[in-house]
């Protein structure tokens, strides 16, 4: 069992980091952050260009690879001890993705933030929260805003 904390570099992703530490008690703890293909997809359809070049994508992933990697040093930092970190390619939808990595690590418990980066499609999407509640058949904690 571990618990799976997503996560995306806003601050309410911080913040559902530093409530977890507070609150749960500790075990192995995954980061996730989830990257999407989906972006290389839009990007296409707005400049009109049925290639892009392959650097676009692997930014996408590398930003990704960077958030969790973020989060997982900040996950110690607040008292986590036993921390890994996962980047993931987007296959379905986000909230599907991260619900299907609770069931690969058998996590104990599924944090996000309740909102993510505002302005892009990212990890914690108020939307994605809300359908990780509802479809994951683990216990699952929404961490509000700081105020």
């Amino acid at each position: 069992m571990a618990i799976l904390i997503a996560y995306d570099g806003s601050e309410d992703a911080k913040t559902a980091i530093e409530f977890a530490a507070k609150h749960l008690t500790p075990e192995p703890t995954v980061i996730l952050s989830v990257w999407e293909p989906l972006f290389v997809q839009l990007a296409k359809g707005a400049i009109g260009l049925s290639v892009l070049p392959s650097d676009v994508e692997g930014e996408a992933q590398s930003y990704a690879e960077s958030a969790a990697k973020e989060g997982a040093e900040l996950a110690k930092a607040a008292g986590f001890s036993e921390v890994t970190y996962r980047s993931v390619a987007d296959k379905q939808s986000i909230w599907a993705t991260i619900v299907e990595t609770a069931e690969e690590i058998d996590a104990s418990v599924i944090v996000t933030g309740s909102r993510g980066l505002a302005g892009i499609r990212s990890v914690l999407l108020g939307s994605v929260s809300n359908h990780v509640l509802h479809h994951a058949h683990r216990p699952t904690l929404v961490v509000p805003p700081a105020k």
